[in-house]
Protein backbone atom coordinates (compact mmCIF):
# COMPACT_ATOMS: atom_id res chain seq x y z
CA UNK A 1 0.00 0.00 0.00
CA UNK A 2 1.31 3.26 -0.94
CA UNK A 3 2.23 5.36 1.92
CA UNK A 4 -0.50 8.22 1.42
CA UNK A 5 -2.76 5.90 1.15
CA UNK A 6 -2.23 4.46 4.52
CA UNK A 7 -1.47 7.92 6.00
CA UNK A 8 -4.80 9.13 4.97
CA UNK A 9 -6.80 5.73 6.31
CA UNK A 10 -4.71 6.18 9.44
CA UNK A 11 -6.25 10.06 10.45
CA UNK A 12 -9.27 9.13 8.87
CA UNK A 13 -9.41 6.55 12.02
CA UNK A 14 -8.08 9.17 14.30
CA UNK A 15 -10.33 11.91 12.78
CA UNK A 16 -13.70 10.33 13.26
CA UNK A 17 -11.96 9.10 16.92
CA UNK A 18 -11.19 12.89 18.20
CA UNK A 19 -14.32 13.98 16.83
CA UNK A 20 -16.23 11.71 18.77
CA UNK A 21 -13.95 12.62 22.09
CA UNK A 22 -14.62 16.58 21.42
CA UNK A 23 -18.72 15.71 21.31
CA UNK A 24 -17.80 13.88 24.65
CA UNK A 25 -15.83 16.16 26.37
CA UNK A 26 -18.80 19.03 25.77
CA UNK A 27 -21.66 16.19 27.42
CA UNK A 28 -18.89 16.60 30.01
CA UNK A 29 -19.05 19.67 31.04
CA UNK A 30 -22.68 20.16 30.71
CA UNK A 31 -23.58 17.21 33.04
CA UNK A 32 -20.97 18.92 35.70
CA UNK A 33 -23.05 22.31 35.06
CA UNK A 34 -25.89 20.52 36.54
CA UNK A 35 -24.37 20.71 39.98
CA UNK A 36 -24.73 23.15 42.65
CA UNK A 37 -21.92 25.75 42.21
CA UNK A 38 -18.76 25.23 43.67
CA UNK A 39 -17.06 28.10 44.79
CA UNK A 40 -14.20 28.65 41.78
CA UNK A 41 -17.58 28.65 40.06
CA UNK A 42 -18.45 27.12 36.45
CA UNK A 43 -15.80 28.58 34.45
CA UNK A 44 -12.97 26.08 36.32
CA UNK A 45 -15.06 23.13 34.69
CA UNK A 46 -15.13 24.68 31.26
CA UNK A 47 -12.27 25.69 31.46
CA UNK A 48 -10.66 21.89 32.08
CA UNK A 49 -12.40 20.66 28.95
CA UNK A 50 -10.17 22.92 26.87
CA UNK A 51 -6.98 21.86 29.20
CA UNK A 52 -7.67 18.33 28.19
CA UNK A 53 -8.36 18.81 24.63
CA UNK A 54 -5.01 20.54 24.46
CA UNK A 55 -6.89 24.20 23.12
CA UNK A 56 -6.85 26.49 25.74
CA UNK A 57 -4.32 28.77 23.78
CA UNK A 58 -6.22 28.83 20.86
CA UNK A 59 -9.66 29.22 22.39
CA UNK A 60 -8.23 32.31 24.57
CA UNK A 61 -6.59 33.99 21.43
CA UNK A 62 -10.28 34.08 19.79
CA UNK A 63 -12.68 34.43 22.10
CA UNK A 64 -11.28 35.45 25.35
CA UNK A 65 -14.32 34.93 27.89
CA UNK A 66 -14.99 31.57 29.36
CA UNK A 67 -18.50 30.35 28.10
CA UNK A 68 -20.57 27.75 27.97
CA UNK A 69 -21.78 28.96 24.53
CA UNK A 70 -18.37 30.13 23.38
CA UNK A 71 -17.17 26.97 24.08
CA UNK A 72 -19.79 24.99 22.43
CA UNK A 73 -19.24 27.16 19.44
CA UNK A 74 -15.75 26.01 19.74
CA UNK A 75 -15.80 22.76 20.42
CA UNK A 76 -18.23 21.86 18.27
CA UNK A 77 -18.72 24.38 14.99
CA UNK A 78 -15.48 26.04 14.88
CA UNK A 79 -12.70 24.94 11.64
CA UNK A 80 -9.91 26.92 13.07
CA UNK A 81 -10.25 24.79 16.25
CA UNK A 82 -8.60 21.44 14.87
CA UNK A 83 -9.71 19.29 17.35
CA UNK A 84 -13.56 20.65 16.79
CA UNK A 85 -16.38 17.88 15.44
CA UNK A 86 -16.97 20.25 12.32
CA UNK A 87 -13.24 20.58 11.62
CA UNK A 88 -12.02 16.62 11.97
CA UNK A 89 -15.32 15.17 11.01
CA UNK A 90 -14.34 17.35 7.32
CA UNK A 91 -10.73 15.95 7.78
CA UNK A 92 -12.52 12.41 8.22
CA UNK A 93 -14.23 12.86 4.69
CA UNK A 94 -11.17 14.62 2.83
CA UNK A 95 -9.16 11.89 3.84
CA UNK A 96 -11.86 9.12 2.92
CA UNK A 97 -12.24 11.10 -0.36
CA UNK A 98 -8.90 10.58 -1.29
CA UNK A 99 -8.48 7.25 -0.84
CA UNK A 100 -12.43 6.36 -2.14
CA UNK A 101 -11.38 3.42 -3.66
CA UNK A 102 -9.74 1.49 -0.69
CA UNK A 103 -13.79 2.07 0.77
CA UNK A 104 -16.28 0.47 0.66
CA UNK A 105 -19.32 2.40 -0.47
CA UNK A 106 -20.94 1.37 2.56
CA UNK A 107 -18.16 3.33 4.43
CA UNK A 108 -18.08 5.91 1.76
CA UNK A 109 -21.88 6.48 2.52
CA UNK A 110 -21.75 6.64 6.07
CA UNK A 111 -19.01 9.42 6.35
CA UNK A 112 -20.08 11.55 3.45
CA UNK A 113 -23.94 11.51 5.54
CA UNK A 114 -22.31 12.58 8.62
CA UNK A 115 -20.42 15.57 6.76
CA UNK A 116 -23.50 16.36 4.54
CA UNK A 117 -25.44 16.30 7.91
CA UNK A 118 -23.03 18.37 9.89
CA UNK A 119 -23.58 21.07 6.96
CA UNK A 120 -27.06 21.27 7.75
CA UNK A 121 -26.45 21.55 11.54
CA UNK A 122 -24.29 24.20 11.00
CA UNK A 123 -26.63 26.50 10.02
CA UNK A 124 -29.55 26.07 12.51
CA UNK A 125 -29.40 29.08 14.62
CA UNK A 126 -27.50 28.23 18.19
CA UNK A 127 -30.61 29.07 19.89
CA UNK A 128 -32.62 25.63 18.53
CA UNK A 129 -29.39 23.21 19.56
CA UNK A 130 -28.55 21.92 22.82
CA UNK A 131 -25.52 20.40 24.01
CA UNK A 132 -27.14 16.81 24.63
CA UNK A 133 -28.38 16.73 20.89
CA UNK A 134 -24.92 17.48 19.84
CA UNK A 135 -23.54 14.89 21.28
CA UNK A 136 -25.91 12.99 20.03
CA UNK A 137 -25.52 13.79 16.77
CA UNK A 138 -21.74 13.00 16.63
CA UNK A 139 -22.03 9.77 18.52
CA UNK A 140 -24.38 8.38 16.32
CA UNK A 141 -22.52 9.27 13.30
CA UNK A 142 -19.40 8.33 13.78
CA UNK A 143 -20.47 5.06 15.28
CA UNK A 144 -22.41 3.99 12.02
CA UNK A 145 -19.15 5.08 10.34
CA UNK A 146 -17.00 2.40 12.84
CA UNK A 147 -19.77 0.22 12.33
CA UNK A 148 -19.36 0.04 8.49
CA UNK A 149 -15.65 0.11 9.02
CA UNK A 150 -16.07 -3.99 10.96
CA UNK A 151 -18.92 -4.84 8.82
CA UNK A 152 -18.31 -4.20 5.21
CA UNK A 153 -14.10 -3.71 4.96
CA UNK A 154 -11.32 -6.15 4.59
CA UNK A 155 -9.19 -7.24 6.26
CA UNK A 156 -5.98 -6.14 5.09
CA UNK A 157 -3.47 -3.47 5.37
CA UNK A 158 -5.94 -0.51 4.98
CA UNK A 159 -8.07 -2.18 7.64
CA UNK A 160 -5.39 -2.08 10.65
CA UNK A 161 -4.25 1.31 9.86
CA UNK A 162 -7.73 2.54 10.08
CA UNK A 163 -7.97 0.85 13.59
CA UNK A 164 -4.80 1.75 14.38
CA UNK A 165 -6.26 5.33 14.17
CA UNK A 166 -8.75 4.84 16.27
CA UNK A 167 -7.08 2.34 18.92
CA UNK A 168 -4.06 5.58 20.01
CA UNK A 169 -6.74 8.07 19.74
CA UNK A 170 -9.14 6.43 22.07
CA UNK A 171 -6.24 5.87 24.19
CA UNK A 172 -5.13 9.32 23.99
CA UNK A 173 -8.92 10.29 24.36
CA UNK A 174 -9.41 8.15 27.66
CA UNK A 175 -6.67 9.18 29.66
CA UNK A 176 -7.56 13.13 28.96
CA UNK A 177 -10.93 12.10 30.07
CA UNK A 178 -9.63 10.69 33.03
CA UNK A 179 -7.07 13.67 33.93
CA UNK A 180 -10.02 16.29 33.87
CA UNK A 181 -11.57 14.78 36.47
CA UNK A 182 -8.92 13.97 38.92
CA UNK A 183 -6.80 16.93 38.04
CA UNK A 184 -8.51 19.66 37.31
CA UNK A 185 -12.61 19.23 37.59
CA UNK A 186 -12.09 18.76 41.67
CA UNK A 187 -11.84 21.65 43.29
CA UNK A 188 -10.63 21.16 46.34
CA UNK A 189 -9.11 18.08 47.72
CA UNK A 190 -11.47 17.72 50.76
CA UNK A 191 -14.08 16.76 48.32
CA UNK A 192 -12.38 13.50 47.63
CA UNK A 193 -14.64 10.63 48.06
CA UNK A 194 -17.59 13.29 48.78
CA UNK A 195 -21.10 13.24 46.80
CA UNK A 196 -19.55 15.24 44.36
CA UNK A 197 -16.64 13.59 43.83
CA UNK A 198 -18.61 10.63 42.94
CA UNK A 199 -20.97 12.75 40.75
CA UNK A 200 -17.67 13.67 38.88
CA UNK A 201 -16.66 9.80 38.34
CA UNK A 202 -20.38 9.07 37.24
CA UNK A 203 -20.06 11.99 34.62
CA UNK A 204 -16.74 10.20 33.00
CA UNK A 205 -18.33 6.81 32.99
CA UNK A 206 -21.87 8.09 31.07
CA UNK A 207 -19.14 10.57 28.86
CA UNK A 208 -17.76 7.35 27.87
CA UNK A 209 -20.93 5.78 27.55
CA UNK A 210 -19.53 2.89 30.16
CA UNK A 211 -22.12 3.61 32.90
CA UNK A 212 -23.75 -0.18 32.37
CA UNK A 213 -20.43 -1.67 31.77
CA UNK A 214 -19.06 -0.75 34.63
CA UNK A 215 -21.79 -1.65 37.25
CA UNK A 216 -21.63 -4.49 35.01
CA UNK A 217 -18.23 -5.49 35.80
CA UNK A 218 -18.29 -4.27 39.52
CA UNK A 219 -21.24 -3.43 40.61
CA UNK A 220 -21.89 -1.73 43.75
CA UNK A 221 -20.54 1.38 44.61
CA UNK A 222 -18.84 4.18 42.20
CA UNK A 223 -15.71 4.43 43.24
CA UNK A 224 -12.56 6.95 42.12
CA UNK A 225 -10.12 3.18 42.56
CA UNK A 226 -12.48 1.37 40.62
CA UNK A 227 -13.58 3.82 38.09
CA UNK A 228 -9.96 4.60 37.61
CA UNK A 229 -9.56 0.50 37.48
CA UNK A 230 -12.11 0.03 34.83
CA UNK A 231 -11.00 3.05 32.16
CA UNK A 232 -7.06 2.01 32.83
CA UNK A 233 -6.53 -1.66 33.43
CA UNK A 234 -9.76 -3.93 32.55
CA UNK A 235 -9.36 -5.71 29.41
CA UNK A 236 -13.05 -5.91 29.23
CA UNK A 237 -13.68 -2.29 29.30
CA UNK A 238 -13.82 -1.36 25.47
CA UNK A 239 -12.28 2.12 26.19
CA UNK A 240 -9.68 1.06 28.21
CA UNK A 241 -6.50 2.11 28.27
CA UNK A 242 -5.13 -1.20 28.26
CA UNK A 243 -7.91 -2.08 25.48
CA UNK A 244 -7.02 0.64 23.11
CA UNK A 245 -3.18 -0.48 23.76
CA UNK A 246 -3.88 -4.10 23.15
CA UNK A 247 -5.57 -3.13 19.85
CA UNK A 248 -2.94 -1.07 18.39
CA UNK A 249 -0.57 -3.55 19.32
CA UNK A 250 -2.75 -5.98 17.51
CA UNK A 251 -3.05 -4.20 14.33
CA UNK A 252 0.88 -3.12 14.59
CA UNK A 253 1.92 -6.81 14.56
CA UNK A 254 -0.75 -7.34 11.29
CA UNK A 255 1.07 -4.84 9.28
CA UNK A 256 4.49 -6.48 10.45
CA UNK A 257 3.90 -9.54 9.08
CA UNK A 258 2.53 -8.12 5.80
CA UNK A 259 5.36 -6.01 5.74
CA UNK A 260 8.23 -7.96 7.32
CA UNK A 261 11.57 -6.68 7.01
CA UNK A 262 10.80 -3.86 4.65
CA UNK A 263 9.51 -1.11 7.41
CA UNK A 264 11.87 -1.30 11.04
CA UNK A 265 8.98 -1.79 13.45
CA UNK A 266 9.67 0.69 15.98
CA UNK A 267 6.23 1.60 16.78
CA UNK A 268 5.25 -2.33 16.97
CA UNK A 269 8.17 -2.71 19.43
CA UNK A 270 7.31 0.48 21.10
CA UNK A 271 3.51 -0.33 21.76
CA UNK A 272 4.86 -3.31 23.03
CA UNK A 273 7.08 -1.92 25.88
CA UNK A 274 4.18 0.38 26.67
CA UNK A 275 1.70 -2.28 26.97
CA UNK A 276 4.33 -4.55 28.97
CA UNK A 277 4.59 -1.62 31.62
CA UNK A 278 1.20 -1.28 31.44
CA UNK A 279 0.31 -5.07 32.63
CA UNK A 280 2.74 -4.49 35.24
CA UNK A 281 0.78 -2.03 37.26
CA UNK A 282 -2.33 -2.03 39.43
CA UNK A 283 -4.92 0.91 40.20
CA UNK A 284 -2.87 0.86 43.91
CA UNK A 285 0.68 1.44 42.38
CA UNK A 286 -1.06 3.76 39.84
CA UNK A 287 -2.77 5.98 42.82
CA UNK A 288 0.87 5.66 44.67
CA UNK A 289 2.20 7.00 42.01
CA UNK A 290 -0.10 9.70 41.13
CA UNK A 291 -2.73 9.42 38.96
CA UNK A 292 -2.07 12.51 36.68
CA UNK A 293 1.62 12.08 36.56
CA UNK A 294 0.49 8.20 35.29
CA UNK A 295 -1.69 10.14 32.67
CA UNK A 296 0.66 12.51 31.84
CA UNK A 297 3.18 9.39 30.90
CA UNK A 298 0.58 7.28 29.20
CA UNK A 299 -0.33 10.35 27.06
CA UNK A 300 3.09 11.49 26.18
CA UNK A 301 3.44 7.57 25.21
CA UNK A 302 0.99 6.89 22.92
CA UNK A 303 2.41 10.75 20.75
CA UNK A 304 5.66 8.92 20.55
CA UNK A 305 3.89 5.58 19.26
CA UNK A 306 2.05 7.53 16.82
CA UNK A 307 5.45 9.11 15.45
CA UNK A 308 7.01 6.01 14.54
CA UNK A 309 4.26 5.02 12.93
CA UNK A 310 4.80 8.09 10.81
CA UNK A 311 8.84 7.12 10.55
CA UNK A 312 7.39 3.45 10.08
CA UNK A 313 5.07 3.74 7.31
CA UNK A 314 3.48 7.27 6.75
CA UNK A 315 6.81 9.43 5.35
CA UNK A 316 7.44 7.09 2.28
CA UNK A 317 8.83 3.36 1.71
CA UNK A 318 5.86 1.29 2.89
Amino acid sequence: MLSRTAANLFWMGRHLERADTAARLLDVGQRITLLPNTASGYQNEWNSLLQASGTADLFARKYGEISQENIEEFIFFDRDNPSSVMSCIERAREAGRIVRTALTSQVWDALNVAYQDLRKLEKTPRGKLDTASLTDFTTSHTSTVRGAINATQLRNDGWHFMNLGYGLERADATARLLDVKYYVLLPRIEFVGSGLDTYQWQVILRALSAHRAYHWAYGGDITAGRVADFLILNGESPRSLITSLYEAVWNLEGLAKRYGDTVPNTARDKAREVLTRLQAHNIDMIFDEGLHEFLTWFIGEIGTISTLVHEDYLLGGA
